[in-house]
């Protein structure tokens, strides 16, 4: 990337940057490093954005969370996982978390174990179990939801 000439210019990149999806403090500043900012500049319009609300990490966490459970389908420890790899605090994250309703954290899981269990084809009980488990904890979801739910498609069979 060319380096940006102006601190003018480097702030319209940046809103633009801000302004197509919600950025949580990290990305922005990797992305003004990117543009060779030096650390006075990226301060400056750091403290830009957040004043005029281009980012606000709360609505990141949350819009993030919400985003992750809907669309691909994570369950809370691999959201929790994400979050404290993009930086964003504890108390954050216990908020993001609550934009995700147990219920429909439940459903969303009991869809994924059913659907999973049914495309397995294996025929060997342990091997299908370890697939099974193995998946929905990659995924994200607690391993008492998965031990309890194996249980139970188990005794179906």
């Amino acid at each position: 990337m060319n380096p940006i000439s102006s601190l003018k210019e480097a702030m319209q990149k940046i809103e633009h940057f801000c302004a197509y999806q919600e950025r949580c403090h990290d990305e922005v500043v990797s992305k003004l490093h990117s543009m060779k900012m030096d650390l006075d500049e990226i301060d400056q319009i750091m403290v830009y954005l957040i004043a005029e609300n281009f980012i606000n990490e709360e609505r990141f966490a949350c819009s993030f969370a919400r985003g992750k459970h809907r669309i691909k389908q994570w369950g809370r420890i691999r959201i929790i996982n994400e979050l404290k790899f993009k930086k964003i605090s504890q108390t954050l994250i216990n908020t993001a978390l609550k934009e995700i309703s147990l219920e429909e954290y439940l459903d969303t899981f009991q869809t994924i174990a059913q659907r999973h269990w049914e495309t397995i084809r294996e025929t060997n009980t342990l091997k299908k179990r370890k697939k099974f488990c193995d998946y929905l904890l990659r995924r994200g979801f607690e391993s008492n939801l998965v031990y309890d739910k194996v249980k139970e498609l188990e005794i179906d069979l």
